[in-house]
Parts: C-alpha cells; structure tokens; sequence
C-alpha cells in the first residue's frame, strides 16, 4: 500500500476526512518502513514551515521532490508558511533542549492565541494543541516510560501498549492512560482543571500525591474543585471539537462566549453593555469563519453592536 505525499500533507494541515486520517493511521502501522516514511516527511513539513523562504528549494531538491509534485508542494508550503508565518511570529517554534545527564531531548510546542497545532510522537500518539498552550515531550519515549508534559488545553489519541503507560504532566494533576481518546484542560494560568474521557479508561492524580485519584469510564469528566475531585458525565460531546476548527458551546453566558472569542480569535474583548453579560445561549461557529460573522449571528439573539479599536485592530469594544 503506497500513501501520496500529497495526501500526507494534507493530513498534516488538518485538511484531510475521518476516512483519509482512518486510512493514513493503518498506512502508517502497518510496516516500519511506512512508520519511517511518515515522520520523515512530518520533519520535513515541520522543518519548511520555519526555514527562510531561500533554503526551502534547498531542501525540496535534497528530499527528491520531482515535478509536479514538486511545485504543487512548494505552492502549498509557501500558503502554509505566509499563514503561520506571519501569524505566528516567533512564538510557534520547536524547541530541542538536552535535560540530565541521560542525554533525553526534548521537544516544545508552543502555541499563540488564534491557532492550532497537532503533533505525532514517535510511538504513534496523536496529539492536537489548542491556542495558548504549550507541549513538552521527548524526542524518543525510553523503554517502559512514556511521559509528556502539558500546560493548556489538549486532545489526545493515545497509542496502545500495555508495557509502557501514557503520563501527562500538568501543574495541578497527572493523568495515566494505556491507550486512549481523552480531553485536558488545564492552563497553568487558570484555576480550571478538567479531564473528559471519550473512549478507554484513564486514572487522574493529584500532582505529587497518587494517593488521591480517580478512574475515569468514557463519557465521564473530572473537575478539580477545591483540592477535590468531582466526577459527571459529560453533557455536550461538541465542545471538543474545537480540534477539528469548531467553536461549540451550550448554556454559556455571553462572558463566557466572550473570552472563548478571545482565545480562538486572539484578540481583547472588551463588554461596555453590562446587560448582555448574563444573557445564555448555544451555538457553534467555524473558526475559520472569523469573530465578525459569529457576532453577526449572535446579534440576531442579543442586541448589541460592535466596533474594533482605531489605534489596536485586536481590541473589539461591545456596546
């Protein structure tokens, strides 16, 4: 089974259907050859999104990309680097750092407000980043030990293997799975810890004591609330499918709304109608659709206007 370099890429830009990542995923385990094949071409997508625009032929021609496939990558790669380029400055980088005396490298991702990243650890796990958050893992997991580290919110897809448990680290909680599909969220800079289980079995700790946990079944979350835990069943599946570039959100205030807004949208809401504050609503928006046609829906439930800053385009004024 061959896989297109272009089909690739696209998967790695988020692009590709349910079908195209199901068949990319068994392209992947079925041979090592394939396995290699995919990272290989992973670095080098990676790689062409940070380089200066002078060294990307350079490593096109080092990789043997042949025409067409080599204009049309080069094409995409130059949209993919304007974007994030641009967007991201220079806070999304990857960051190799060598930590003990063991010689372990390790990786960090760091994402800006307003975007996303997905990264595929060498074992295979699956990992999508929402905005603001940042990824610490190593280059090579050790035998028998697999351990991340994350400050934010995340998706995982954890690979199986029953001699090796998945650890994520956050600051409040550690989380222990075998092989998994679960949600995190837990920025360092807020109270909030929460961990949503969509498939398999996970066990969440508190930091420093393991004494204290809990085993979460799918369907179910845990909260941190006041040094406790406090286990529900997750109420709206939606609301995590901000992976896939959807903004959902059931029975928030327009607070609430308003600061999700400002993660996915990086920018500074500020609400000078104090009486839409507590209106409720539920909806659900296509990142890509921008902040101006989500207020515009919104609008035709609350009223209230809205303008950007003259001086700061990023500052957005409700009144």
């Amino acid at each position: 089974m061959q896989m297109e370099r272009e089909t690739l890429y696209l998967f790695f830009e988020g692009k590709t259907s349910p079908e195209q990542d199901s068949e990319i995923r068994s392209w992947v385990e079925s041979s090592e050859d394939n396995r290699k094949d995919f990272f290989r071409e992973r670095k080098i997508f990676d790689a062409m999104i940070v380089l200066p625009q002078s060294q990307k032929y350079e490593v096109l021609i080092k990789n043997n990309y042949k025409a067409p496939f080599f204009r049309i990558f080069y094409r995409r790669f130059m949209k993919i680097a304007a974007v994030i380029i641009f967007t991201l400055s220079a806070t999304l980088f990857v960051q190799y750092r060598i930590s003990d005396s063991k010689q372990i490298i390790y990786n960090t991702i760091r994402v800006p407000a307003g975007q996303r990243s997905n990264v595929i650890l060498s074992d295979g796990t699956n990992i999508w980043l929402n905005a603001l958050s940042t990824l610490k893992y190593p280059s090579v997991f050790k035998k028998g030990k697999r351990e991340i580290l994350l400050d934010g919110e995340a998706y995982l897809e954890v690979a199986h293997n029953k001699d090796a448990p998945f650890i994520v680290h956050t600051r409040k909680c550690n989380v222990q799975v075998l092989g998994t599909k679960f949600n995190i969220e837990a920025y360092s800079k807020s109270n909030k810890f929460e961990t949503s289980l969509i498939e398999g079995s996970v066990k969440v700790s508190l930091a420093g004591d393991n004494s204290r946990s809990v085993i979460l079944s799918p369907n179910m979350k845990v909260d941190l609330l006041g040094g406790m835990f406090v286990v529900s069943t997750i109420d709206d599946i939606e609301q995590y499918r901000w992976k896939d570039g959807l903004i959902c959100f059931r029975d928030y205030t327009f607070s609430e709304i308003m600061s999700t807004f400002e993660k996915y949208f990086d920018v500074k809401i500020k609400v000078l109608k104090p009486g839409v504050k507590s209106f409720v609503c539920t909806g659900k928006f296509r990142q890509s659709e921008g902040i101006d046609y989500a207020f515009r829906v919104l609008q035709k439930e609350i009223a209230f206007k809205f303008k950007r800053d003259n001086i700061n385009n990023s500052v957005i004024y409700i009144y």
